[in-house]
């Protein structure tokens, strides 16, 4: 089956082919760290990650850029917020924590919670701040070419002209006249109340180590340019798939996509957005209350669940978390792991289980990910084929079960189910265990036998004490490891 994706910009599912034969470039938004992660930043992520990951499954060299914005109004604004005694000088004092100190701060927390989740690093993740001079070059270009100009109000702002692009509001199909004006500078300097900020000219108030020389006066940069000129810099100036929240599609994206186009690029050849993350049906809101972090779930569950959960919808639709739903996922989780555990232990004689590199994939599950990534099918295939090896497993067709077996680890690994920090199952470990579960339950057999139900018991709730679920059935005992 052809691979097809969903591209925002036609609004249609389309045949994937990439600009070069066996590449794929993908740029997608990272984090403006001005803050921890919150659930959608990791969804995204995930989203993306699985993408990449069936990508290099379909044979592609997916080079991957995600960005890390860490200069905007919102981290100097928290950076003046900022008056924490974990930052401060002698005891009982309190300082300001500088506005890179709190970008760096909070950008390796988004990375703890990346690598912690299974989510691949990408190929590069480049910084706005290292790449003032490609901002430069690019604003100088949208000027030249008529689709730029300085303030009027001297104030050092440079801003696009949204009324220059005739294409300007294709990506999220929305008629200029109808739009709001940007909300990101002050429209005093502006010939639009649409246009929006390339440049940003220092303000008083402002630190000083926040604002960079230019031909147009001291200042930053405005967000949108940031991404056109890091994903140029490291994937072309057209490259195949620009991913992100549904949440960035208006303005971030149409005025990326707007200014990249204006000033000669092709820019994305696809346009991929995840949806949103919702709370019993709610959009979620700090103002309600109606909130979960990542670190609040991985709280609640071990990083495999989590991630299970963030990855199982397929990724254009919205997510609605409920009080269950880490439970539920949990379940699925441990019904997985169970069929893995119980059939290493069958199929490894006491010792450990090598499964070696992703084969194939079954043919169910390769064509719902080419269609779309559509993870749900996916996800069924997966449970059948668990469903199958169990049975396998009972009757004592070990061959079929070894089959099964190979094919969950496939999938698992395909989605990066295999790849979290708490990862699947270690074999050599598990084996270990085995040894010494099958031991007791030897035992426990020899006591029912005998009657001796008190012992039975005891062996059982010594199990479960240690995280260890015995489920008896006509086949005899098997045991798993509770999840969460």
């Amino acid at each position: 089956m052809t691979l097809r994706f969903y591209d925002t910009a036609s609004a249609e599912v389309r045949d994937f082919v990439p600009l070069v034969p066996g590449q794929v470039s993908l740029y997608y938004c990272g984090a403006t760290v001005q803050g921890m992660p919150h659930v959608g930043h990791i969804r995204s992520a995930i989203a993306f990650d699985q993408l990449t990951r069936w990508l290099q499954y379909r044979g592609f060299r997916v080079t991957v850029v995600r960005n890390v914005t860490d200069i905007d109004d919102k981290i100097l604004a928290k950076s003046a917020e900022s008056f924490a005694a974990d930052f401060a000088g002698e005891p009982g004092t309190v300082r300001e924590e500088e506005w890179w100190a709190l970008a760096y701060r909070y950008e390796q927390e988004f990375l703890k919670a990346y690598d912690t989740l299974g989510v691949s690093r990408p190929t590069y993740e480049p910084r706005a701040t290292g790449h003032i001079p490609e901002m430069h070059a690019l604003i100088a270009r949208l000027i030249d070419r008529g689709h730029a100009y300085p303030a009027t109000d001297g104030s050092g702002d440079v801003y696009f002209d949204v009324r220059s692009w005739s294409k300007y509001g294709s990506l999220t199909r929305q008629n200029i006249d109808d739009m709001q004006g940007a909300a990101d500078s002050d429209p005093r300097g502006k010939k639009d109340p649409r246009d929006f900020a390339l440049w940003k000219g220092h303000k008083e108030g402002e630190p000083t180590t926040a604002s960079w020389d230019s031909p147009w006066g001291a200042g930053r940069p405005g967000w949108h340019l940031e991404c056109s000129a890091m994903v140029t810099k490291y994937l072309g100036t057209e490259f195949d798939i620009h991913g992100g929240g549904l949440d960035l599609r208006f303005p971030h994206h149409e005025n990326e996509m707007a200014q990249s186009q204006a000033a000669g690029h092709g820019f994305a050849n696809f346009w991929m957005h995840n949806g949103m993350v919702t709370y019993a049906g709610e959009k979620m809101s700090k103002s309600i209350g109606n909130t979960i972090s990542p670190a609040e779930m991985l709280e609640l569950a071990p990083p495999r669940v989590v991630r299970y959960y963030l990855g199982q919808a397929q990724y254009r639709s919205v997510l609605d978390y409920q009080p269950t739903s880490l439970q539920e996922a949990a379940a699925a989780v441990e019904r997985i792991d169970g069929f893995i555990s119980r059939a290493v232990r069958a199929l490894s004689d006491g010792g450990s289980y090598t499964f070696g590199t992703v084969g194939a994939v079954p043919e169910a599950f390769e064509r719902a990910m080419d269609d779309d990534l559509n993870v749900p099918q996916a996800l069924a295939v997966l449970h059948e084929t668990v469903r199958a090896g169990n049975t396998a497993l009972t009757e004592g067709r070990l061959e079929d079960a070894r089959a099964a077996l190979h094919d969950v680890h496939d999938m698992l690994r395909v989605l990066g189910l295999n790849d979290t920090a708490a990862a699947a199952v270690d074999e050599q470990a598990t084996a270990a265990l085995g040894v010494l579960v099958e031991a007791q339950l030897a035992a426990r057999a020899q006591a029912r036998a005998a009657k001796d139900w008190a012992a039975s018991d005891a062996i059982r709730d010594t199990l479960a004490a240690a995280g260890v679920v015995v489920e008896d059935g006509a086949d005899g005992a098997n045991w798993s490891l509770k999840r969460g």
